[in-house]
């Protein structure tokens, strides 16, 4: 059944065609075709080398509409901190009592790491863990900080993290299928923009070789890139 539903998607996109960003999102959300709300995703090809550290390419938005996603938020931090951390609302907070549970359980069941800087040196023990599902708190994106109550109040209202993987590919959420037309379309230019800004200086010729938007389950619509590289204009 879902070799026909997905058929049935894909005969909507056409094949060698180019399409705007308003286009491919709306296409994007007409090919969600399950029982489950799919998220929407645009995946970024750049002309970047990730193996050199001045061509990483990484950064943070917050989606003007959010991501549709209930996020688990962990913050490591101690004494009044602890304590602000609770009162913004994350799911959970300790110190050494959660570096255990993820050390020796292999318990990885939040989304999202925040760190005061003082506990970094207990944080940075669990990088086997958190490192390869891209967890680990870093300042760059605002998940190392003492501003606890702020970086929670962030990732609430819809702030995603983007980083380049080994193939030159950025993966991003802009939202779900069920959004408005339009709050997804303005969740992907956010995106967009942001990584056009992130280009490194040391990056020559083409940086944005592909875009495509894809729902969970459905085909992927590519993008023109000439188009994308206006959202900054």
């Amino acid at each position: 059944m879902a070799g026909k539903k997905f058929k049935a998607a894909a005969a909507l996109v056409e094949k060698n065609k180019l399409y705007s960003v308003e286009e491919a999102i709306g296409l994007a959300k007409k090919t969600a075709r399950t029982k489950f709300d799919e998220t929407v995703d645009l995946a970024v090809n750049l002309g970047v080398d990730p193996k050199q550290a001045d061509q990483m390419v990484r950064g943070t938005v917050v989606l003007p509409h959010g991501t549709g996603k209930k996020v688990k938020v962990l913050v490591f931090a101690k004494g009044e901190k602890e304590k602000e951390a609770r009162d913004a609302g994350a799911d959970f907070v300790g110190a050494e009592d959660l570096a255990d549970k993820i050390q020796k359980e292999g318990w990885t069941d939040f989304d999202t790491v925040v760190a005061t800087p003082d506990i970094m040196g207990l944080v940075g023990k669990l990088g086997k863990v958190l490192g390869p599902r891209g967890l680990m708190p870093n300042p760059k994106t605002g998940t190392v900080t003492f501003d606890v109550a702020k970086a929670i109040k962030e990732i609430r209202a819809g702030k995603v993290e983007y980083r380049v993987e080994k193939a030159g590919i950025v993966h991003v959420p802009v939202g779900k299928a069920s959004f408005d037309e339009q709050k997804l379309i303005e969740n992907a230019k956010a995106v967009l923009e942001s990584i056009l800004k992130a280009k490194p200086s040391s990056s020559k010729g083409k940086y944005l070789k592909a875009v495509t938007a894809s729902t969970t389950m459905g085909p992927g619509i590519k993008m023109d890139t000439a188009l994308v590289e206006k959202i900054t204009g």
